[in-house]
């Protein structure tokens, strides 16, 4: 058995079905995930990851190893080396992080009673739970540029958020500035180079703050939100992953208020016609 067959079936029997949302139940041969649920929580067919395990299907893309990464909740060391002995080039650092760590994602489990979701530093959605679905609309919906945060704001604006003036400009100058700074810090991505010449291009109001030169961070903004439960007053903020470069936002609303009364109501709600589990995208 290869290397790469070997630890990938290592690695599917330590993880536990509840650590990924996933009933244990009984009867289980094994502690750990079946082939088919490793299978749906990557987004391939259950023949691929049968002949990958037997070491009968070979060069499995970057793409599909970091899908399976995020699936097995490897560490950044433990992805690496699934990449290396799959034949391929391990991450550069010079290219923007989108591995979701074990750490973060037991983090989005657990906070389920509030809306929450990680993004890339170039604000590509990669996670979130129902509850931000429920609040923002469901990301399954999109894909490619459109899971985008800056692009979707520039391009499409923010429907069912109210904001006044100020708020609007800071937050559309912070967008363009953290962007800046992801350039900065990530040469050699090709993705986040076509991101910013398509904004550059086609969106005048990102060209002219891109013009500016600003380099900044966006951490935390207050904004109400249209829900099928009513308005909802949030305050949003923004926590770094040190070592992954990713960010959680977290929307809370204030104990005790209306809104807070809304964002529980929506809780039950909202989710109803959601999947009652998170899993990576």
């Amino acid at each position: 058995m290869s290397e790469f067959a070997s630890v990938l079936r290592s690695w599917r029997d330590r993880v536990r079905p509840e650590e990924v949302g996933l009933p244990a139940g009984a009867g289980r041969r094994t502690s750990g995930l079946r082939r088919e649920e490793l299978a749906a929580l990557a987004g391939v067919s259950v023949d691929y990851v049968i002949r990958l395990e037997q070491g009968r299907a070979t060069n499995p893309s970057p793409q599909m190893l970091g899908a399976l990464a995020t699936a097995l909740r490897l560490s950044v060391e433990e992805r690496d080396h699934l990449f290396r002995v799959a034949g391929a080039a391990a991450p550069s650092r010079q290219v923007v992080p989108r591995h979701v760590t074990p750490g973060v994602q037991r983090i989005v489990d657990r906070l389920g009673d509030v809306p929450l979701a990680v993004f890339t530093a170039t604000h590509d959605i990669v996670l979130w739970n129902d509850l931000w679905a429920a609040l923002n609309g469901d990301p399954e919906q999109y894909a490619g540029i459109e899971r985008n945060l800056v692009w979707r704001h520039f391009m499409h604006g923010h429907d069912g958020v109210a904001w006044d003036d100020t708020h609007q400009e800071e937050f559309s100058s912070d967008l363009a500035a953290d962007l800046r700074a992801a350039v900065g810090r990530y040469p050699a991505d090709r993705g986040l180079a076509e991101l910013v010449a398509r904004l550059r291009r086609e969106s005048p109001e990102f060209e002219r703050r891109w013009e500016t030169g600003r380099i900044a961070e966006h951490r935390a903004s207050r904004k109400t939100v249209t829900t099928p439960v009513g308005p909802i007053e949030i305050d949003c903020d923004v926590l770094s992953v040190p070592g992954g470069d990713l960010r959680i936002v977290v929307y809370t609303a204030v104990p005790g208020t209306e809104d807070a009364a809304k964002l529980d109501l929506l809780r039950v709600t909202g989710l109803q016609e959601l999947s009652p589990t998170v899993t990576p995208r």
